[in-house]
């Protein structure tokens, strides 16, 4: 065995070490928080009203524990503890895969619809605390265009969302902007757009160059998605979206099925995201009848949360008028 092979042998037998001591110690300080939550909720429910129970009770307690134990047992963090049993009382049903901050985040959360959703999300997309953070509080489940089912396969649908959040590329909004720069800052930021725009993407090209019989065409992002076995493709606008431009993302999802897809792809999708979409030349399209074609807005910025909240609502409601009208 030579020296680096030594070496590299030595270091995975310390990372799986390392790694299984974590997974022991997270589970350990979970089961823990766990069991302290359920002690608090089952004394709280012997007759004390809750007021009663939250400014003296706990506050002794909290006072008590941190004199016996040190930091870690403050009022605040009893009361996460309390959270936390009452969101997930089944103690055998918790993924011990996710930390503290992971579930003490996920607490917090009122449905219990949404809550799966994020815990979920948390293991498949293996968002760290932080992530799982920035996607509550940009409303991640609410953007989703639909959600999956159980026992119902996934669709393009199920993985992207409307609208999709740029702030993390740093240009004011303000600022003058055409679709070559935002395609190149998407692309500078590559991991942090996928996390962003769903699962299962992978980066094909950017400006992909087609060639037909008598034209040449450029498509300015190509993914594919391997849950969904199919070529992505995405045309950015940056300015209000119109008839022309639906009218190209399917001639360019036609050219891309007849000249790319290999005969175990599914269908070829085609995106259009736009700073400004107007569901009215949503409705009289094919964007209102086709499952492959999809117009979602981007936002350049953060919104404050009820601000991004009302948009969701309105989007969805005005969505849900025409395709009643229909």
């Amino acid at each position: 065995m030579n020296q680096n092979h030594l070496f590299q042998s030595v270091k995975e037998i310390i990372i799986q070490s390392r790694q299984k001591v974590f997974r022991m110690v997270n589970s350990t300080l979970l089961e823990t928080y766990w069991r302290i939550g359920q002690l608090i909720v089952e004394d709280e429910q012997q007759g004390n009203q809750k007021a009663v129970y939250g400014k003296s009770t706990l506050k002794n307690l909290a006072n008590e524990l941190t004199f016996e134990f040190g930091k870690g047992f403050d009022e605040r963090n009893l009361n996460n503890m309390r959270a936390f049993y009452s969101a997930f009382p089944i103690w055998n049903a918790l993924r011990t895969n996710l930390s503290w901050t992971h579930y003490r985040l996920l607490s917090r959360i009122d449905s219990k619809e949404k809550r799966n959703y994020y815990l979920n999300e948390s293991i498949t997309s293996n968002w760290n605390s932080r992530t799982l953070q920035r996607q509550i509080n940009t409303l991640n489940f609410e953007r989703v265009l639909k959600h999956k089912k159980e026992n119902e396969p996934e669709t393009i649908q199920n993985l992207i969302k409307d609208p999709c959040i740029f702030e993390f590329l740093g240009i004011n909004q303000d600022y003058k902007i055409n679709e070559s720069k935002i395609e190149q800052a998407l692309l500078d930021h590559l991991q942090t757009f996928l996390l962003e725009f769903g699962k299962g993407f992978a980066f094909v090209a950017r400006q992909q160059h087609i060639v037909t019989d008598t034209s040449d065409f450029f498509i300015d992002l190509v993914f594919y998605n391997y849950i969904l076995k199919c070529f992505v493709i995405i045309d950015l606008k940056t300015k209000e979206l119109s008839h022309q431009d639906i009218g190209q993302i399917d001639m360019y999802v036609r050219m891309y099925d007849d000249l790319k897809k290999g005969k175990d792809d599914n269908p070829t999708i085609g995106i259009l995201l736009c700073s400004e979409k107007d569901e009215t030349i949503v409705k009289y399209s094919v964007l209102n009848d086709s499952n492959n074609l999809f117009a979602s807005k981007y936002l350049l910025y953060l919104p404050k949360k009820e601000d991004l909240k009302a948009l969701i609502d309105n989007d969805r409601l005005r969505f849900n008028l025409n395709k009643d009208n229909n």
